[in-house]
């Protein structure tokens, strides 16, 4: 019989990333002495101390405490595999679920389809990530998320994408900008106008190939990589912006109007879908998913925004 349990390692595993009993604690959510205590009995049963105490610094893995934290990882991977392989054979869906979300929308579209999976698959824990583009590739190659609700944007041959619908782009304004009282916009009436740009990896480049397409440049007045930013410096006239989601309410974090405007022209629309690494469909957690995101996620309808 094992002397130690799988949730022991989880909290072994957590120390070992945050580096603090603490951390760790809010981490997964259990006291912090109840990681010291299962940290200590670790160390009693391996017959090894996993962690240098540093006062100021908090705690430092020991060379034989790294080899454990890769082999605990190990572990707890194999023993979601398995409780995964029980959902297959019983056909219960069961067990921990990342989630990965672009940032633009991850405030709207994935709490209400979170929360109509796992009222529909109680038993399946669902982890959530917030990421940009970029480290929505690098968690999923690591497998530190199963799948992510994204966008199509410059997407790598080792990851596999299923699309779910398309967001045209729009170009947002305030109530008393120059263009605000037009039915569409071109983006040869954006040039000479001060722009804010959601410079986020992969979406800046996808707003502005816009301006490539004609052989022009934007005059980028203001950068940020917050979406709420975004909407109030353009609410308080800094500039327009572009984006292809459209929140239920067109008003600004402070309350100010907005105008969101259709782009015409052959602006390419952004596929909304979900990414996963190859061969991760074949979980059956994930697949329910992947099924309930086509059931939720349709082009008449998106969660928490206006389509």
């Amino acid at each position: 019989m094992l002397g130690y349990t799988l949730r022991q390692l989880e909290y072994f595993v957590a120390v070992g990333e945050t580096g603090s009993i603490a951390a760790a604690s809010e981490k997964v959510n259990v006291s912090s002495p109840s990681i010291s205590a299962a940290i200590a009995h670790l160390e009693a049963v391996f017959g090894l101390p996993l962690f240098v105490r540093q006062h100021a610094q908090g705690l430092s893995l020991t060379s034989g405490g790294r080899r454990m934290l890769e082999q605990a990882r190990t572990v707890l991977r194999e023993a979601d595999a398995l409780m995964d392989l029980s959902g297959d054979i019983s056909g219960l869906v069961r067990g921990p679920l990342a989630v990965g979300c672009l940032l633009t929308f991850a405030q709207v579209v994935l709490p209400p389809v979170r929360r109509s999976f796992q009222d529909a698959y109680p038993e399946v824990r669902v982890e959530q990530h917030e990421l940009n583009q970029a480290d929505i590739f690098s968690f999923l190659r690591r497998a530190e998320i199963d799948v992510a609700l994204t966008y199509d944007l410059d997407l790598p041959a080792d990851l596999t994408f299923e699309p779910l619908i398309e967001l045209p782009p729009y170009a947002i304004v305030a109530e008393d900008h120059v263009l605000a009282d037009r039915k569409t916009v071109a983006v040869e009436d954006l040039l000479g106008l001060p722009m804010v740009l959601l410079d986020l990896p992969f979406s800046a480049e996808y707003f502005l190939s816009f301006f490539t397409r004609i052989g022009a440049k934007p005059v980028i007045a203001e950068r940020t990589r917050d979406m709420a930013v975004m909407r109030g410096l353009v609410a308080n006239g800094f500039g327009y912006s572009l984006a292809n989601v459209r929140l239920p309410s067109d008003v600004s974090p402070d309350g100010k109007p907005l105008k969101f405007i259709p782009l015409e022209g052959d602006a390419r629309p952004m596929r909304l879908g979900l990414l996963m690494a190859e061969g991760a469909g074949s979980a059956s957690v994930v697949r329910a998913f992947v099924e309930h995101c086509k059931a939720r996620v349709t082009p008449d309808h998106l969660p928490g925004v206006k389509i």
